[in-house]
């Protein structure tokens, strides 16, 4: 009669412990390779490619059991299985996003003040500002010049490379600066300018006033072939520099950058292309961008990119019978998990959450049923039916599952892209692992966690 849950290391024997730590290895080496949403792109058609998926847009049509992949603009990947079904009857999407908060370059950046060149940055996504100073940042991206070559720029991964960071001001000093600002600002956005030159050019021009700027426009032209004016046409970003580390004497738990939301994504890839048989029902891992900045623009999934390559593949499988219908009735037929993080029950900030209500970190995956703070506000609040439904297939399959809400009702809330996919009628619910320290550089997620969404979403492409 009473509902109550354990937490999971409880029931694992030795040899699922090795087989959790061993794909958290795998997990880790993609989260250092994948900082980026492009990287991520890259890193994904990689592993895709290798285990049969072909390129989509090369092919005419497609049959039972063909194995796909679309690629939009460089930062969102689809990859699908054609199940036997027919394909009105409904695909299981598995939906995460690739972004994680960071921190951007302005598209003029560069410039000296008092002997130092320094760049200016722009922050993605809900951050706390004050984290991202005084750490090591790498820099991520590309410049397209003028003549349409890319150049691709990773600076601060190597052992050998240099970092970037941004300054801040020792305690000693703060008294009358920083010391009665709020939390939020503590380090305001104008004073998130990282340090890239210290030492001047040796030119002797004198044109060029600004000797340390110059410097660095040199290197910069030297290693690339860039000048300052290509940075307008530049997406260049500054990750936390460090790589995937355990935590604990126990190693129970893996501390890194952007957790949120790419331990869903890898997850949910991985999942995909170990599917051994031909599924039901045709299946779609969709990884799309912007959901830290509110599923904006052509790859974020307000988009109508879902359509697009949903009509594609019904396209490519029916031929000359495809109509608007068939895109109709095969979404509104469809379910999904919006598969994004939830909060792990804080031990030091109790106060915030609901305990009776707060996901857990080695609880298994979490069920989001809403996510929005006060009244539900931008929730997509998942119909009861669906719920039961999910719950079943976790049980009957093993899977370690667990409810969470984002805090108490009105302290706080979050989006996720969940009302998207809800928008076209498609039964859905959020679906991954808790965390602490989400939205920081170094985000903490259970081992134990990490794996069983792996396995719920492997079920789940199988329902």
């Amino acid at each position: 009669m009473l509902y109550s849950k354990d937490i999971g290391w409880k029931s694992v024997g030795s040899e699922e412990k090795k087989e959790i730590f061993q794909f958290c290895e795998g997990y880790k080496k993609f989260l250092d390779l994948a900082k980026t949403e492009r990287e991520f792109v890259e890193e994904a058609v990689k592993l895709a490619e290798e285990k049969g998926f072909k390129n989509a847009d090369t092919l005419d049509a497609f049959g039972v059991g063909d194995k796909i992949y679309y690629v939009n603009r460089n930062k969102n990947i689809v990859l699908a299985v054609i199940g036997k079904e027919d394909i009105t009857n409904g695909a299981n999407f598995i939906v995460s996003h690739i972004d994680s908060p960071r921190l951007d370059l302005k598209q003029r950046p560069l410039y000296e003040d008092s002997e130092y060149a320094l760049m200016k940055t722009h922050y993605y996504g809900g951050i706390k500002k004050y984290h991202w100073a005084a750490i090591p940042l790498s820099m991520h991206g590309v410049v397209v010049l003028k003549s349409g070559q890319t150049v691709k720029i990773k600076i601060g991964e190597d052992e050998n490379d240099p970092v970037f960071t941004i300054p801040d001001l020792l305690p000693h000093l703060d008294r009358n600066v920083q010391r009665e600002r709020k939390a939020g600002e503590v380090l305001k956005g104008e004073e998130l300018n990282i340090l890239v030159g210290s030492i001047p050019s040796s030119i002797k021009d004198e044109k060029v006033k600004e000797l340390f700027k110059y410097a660095v426009l040199e290197k910069l032209n030297e290693i690339y072939g860039i000048d300052e004016e290509d940075f307008i046409s530049a997406e260049l970003e500054l990750v936390p520099a460090y790589k995937a580390k355990d935590i604990g004497i126990d190693r129970g738990i893996i501390g890194g950058y952007g957790h949120d939301d790419r331990v869903c994504s890898y997850t949910s890839l991985i999942a995909l292309l170990e599917l051994v048989d031909t599924p039901e029902k045709t299946v779609v891992c969709y990884l799309a961008d912007k959901e830290e900045i509110g599923s904006t623009g052509s790859t974020g999934l307000e988009s109508r990119y879902l359509e697009y390559f949903m009509s594609d593949i019904i396209y490519k499988i029916k031929g000359d019978g495809y109509n608007d219908y068939l895109l109709r009735k095969c979404l509104w037929n469809s379910k999904a998990l919006s598969s994004d993080v939830n909060v792990g029950f804080d031990p030091i900030f109790k106060s915030v959450h609901d305990p009776q209500n707060a996901a857990k970190l080695g609880y298994g995956i979490v069920l989001t049923k809403y996510t929005g703070s006060g009244g539900k506000y931008t929730s997509n609040d998942a119909d009861a039916e669906y719920v039961a439904e999910l719950r079943k297939v976790f049980d009957e399959n093993g899977i370690k599952w667990q409810t969470g809400m984002l805090g108490k009702v009105d302290e706080g809330g979050g989006g996720t892209v969940a009302k998207y996919l809800a928008h076209f009628g498609i039964l859905t619910i959020d679906a991954g692992p808790a965390l602490l320290s989400m939205h920081s550089p170094f985000e903490l997620v259970s081992k134990f966690d990490v794996y069983e969404t792996y396995k719920a979403y492997k079920i789940f492409y199988r329902a």
